[in-house]
Order: structure tokens, then sequence, then C-alpha cells
């Protein structure tokens, strides 16, 4: 599975945004999650496989952590559609103009 495939599921997006502020074990994602410990074992699966989480062992339990260079792979895909997404903000911003400024 590739990243972007991994992260079309919103729990696995919020999986990493709760990473992005260090790294933790599976059982302080679980409440915040609202999931099952197994449920949340199976997206950080999914992550892990994608390459955008990693591992490491603390004694009895795994910390999980984000992996930033997949996430710079997407952006750097990402990167030619912005032009795309700016420009229809400066006509939708364009347009805004000229009819307020006709309604006045």
């Amino acid at each position: 599975m590739t990243a972007i495939e991994a992260l079309a599921e919103p729990n696995r997006r919020r999986i990493l945004d709760l990473l992005r502020q260090g790294e933790r074990p599976v059982g302080s994602l679980v409440r915040p999650l609202s999931l099952t410990q197994p449920a949340v074992s199976k997206h950080l699966r999914v992550l892990k496989d994608a390459g955008l989480v990693e591992v490491r062992p603390d004694g009895q339990r795994r910390l999980y952590r984000v992996r930033p260079e997949p996430l710079a792979d997407l952006d750097a895909w990402l990167a030619p559609y912005r032009s795309l997404w700016a420009d229809r903000l400066d006509q939708l911003g364009a347009h805004v103009a000229r009819t307020t400024k006709g309604a006045r």
C-alpha cells in the first residue's frame, strides 16, 4: 500500500496527527481515537507497512513515531497542484472584488 492509499482512511490521518506531537505507545492512542487497541494496532501496521511510521521497542511496549520522508515525497507530488489551487483562489478573490465593487 502506498502512503496516499494509507492516508485515505481518516483514522490513520488522526493517528499521524497524534504522533506528530512525538512518539507514543499504542495504548495512548486508544482513548483519543475512540477505537479499540486491536483497531489502533491494525491502523499502525498499515501505516508502518506504507513507511509512514516506525516503531522502536522500549521494554515491554513499542513506541511509534512519524517518518517524515514519505510525507516529503507526497508533498513533492502535490507541489504542481498547489498552483492550480492558488490560481483558483486568485480568480475567486478577483470575482468577489468585482462583485462587491459593483454592489456598492
